[in-house]
């Protein structure tokens, strides 16, 4: 048997239908998607659609499909690499209090497409990090899609490898001593800022 070589995603519309033989049926992928990721509030979709808002910020072609097993999250055009993680007060189950805000920022052994393995040692192959706070409190009001209630914490890989407190989490506050929050609009500036930095910090520290 020959090996199954990796099967390309192609973009969708939502109007494609589900069929059974051949015949149309009531439903479309449109559906899908109203189904399954309308909960954008769902700590699990809501990190997913972190990714999309990060990726819009510095200008993302929806053509470019996220790809599930890539290293890190996204890739801009001119090739920096970005890991997005996010976290919230509220969630949409029912809460005692808000959430504690915290990242995680623990090393992994990441899928080698190219080599079909993975990595042998725990890394982080981003450029940066973006640690997506929606910040909002209010239960009635909160909307993801509303950019004014996220604030962007933007940090080089090298500051996190070189975080003493904790090699596996970063809290809201220890990200504030790092560095500013920021807001959407200012999020492509501090991605290059961020990504000159960690290039930097490699061409003084090549090994």
């Amino acid at each position: 048997m020959n090996e199954l070589k990796e099967i390309k995603a192609s973009t969708k519309t939502g109007e494609e239908n589900l069929t059974d033989n051949g015949q149309n049926t009531n439903y479309n992928l449109l559906d899908f998607w109203r189904w399954s990721v309308s909960d954008i509030l769902s700590n699990a979709t809501r990190g997913r659609f972190a990714e999309f808002i990060v990726g819009t910020a510095v200008g993302l072609n929806p053509e470019n499909l996220r790809n599930e097993w890539d290293s890190y999250d996204l890739t801009t055009d001119n090739g920096i690499k970005i890991e997005v993680k996010s976290s919230a007060y509220i969630q949409s189950w029912n809460q005692k209090r808000f959430s504690a805000i915290s990242f995680s920022i623990k090393p992994a052994r990441y899928w080698d497409a190219e080599k079909n393995i993975y990595q042998a040692e725990p890394t982080r192959p981003a450029d940066l990090y973006v640690f997506c706070h929606l910040k909002h409190k209010d239960q009635n009001t909160i909307e993801p899609l509303k950019m004014e209630q996220w604030d962007f914490y933007v940090l080089p890989t090298c500051r996190l490898n070189n975080y003493e407190k904790s090699q596996s989490s970063i809290t809201i506050n220890s990200l504030k001593k790092m560095t500013d929050p920021k807001k959407y609009r200012e999020l492509k500036n501090e991605i290059t800022k961020a990504h000159k930095e960690q290039k930097n910090y490699k061409q003084q520290n090549p090994n």
